[in-house]
């Protein structure tokens, strides 16, 4: 995980990286990277990312769209190369 936190941090230039890893409600443990930027609210910065509205994750600007994200998953991809 700190490899892949490694890579989305070179390819997103975000200010820091948060990790959570979970097993508490599947059968399986897993994990999420989630970088985070300086352009979020100072206030939430300092918080865990799942205290954002549930509408924030389910919103259409955040989905992953080829055109738009293909270029940062191939700066991600290169780097864990």
């Amino acid at each position: 995980m700190s490899i892949l936190g490694d890579a989305v941090l070179a390819a997103t230039q975000a200010l820091r990286i948060n990790y959570d890893i979970l097993g508490n409600t599947d059968n399986f443990l897993h994990a999420h990277v989630f970088p985070r930027y300086q352009a979020e609210d100072p206030a939430r910065l300092k918080k865990p990312v799942w205290l954002y509205s549930p509408d924030h994750w389910t919103a259409e600007t955040y989905r992953y769209d080829p055109r738009q994200h293909d270029t940062l998953r191939a700066k991600i991809t290169a780097y864990l190369r």
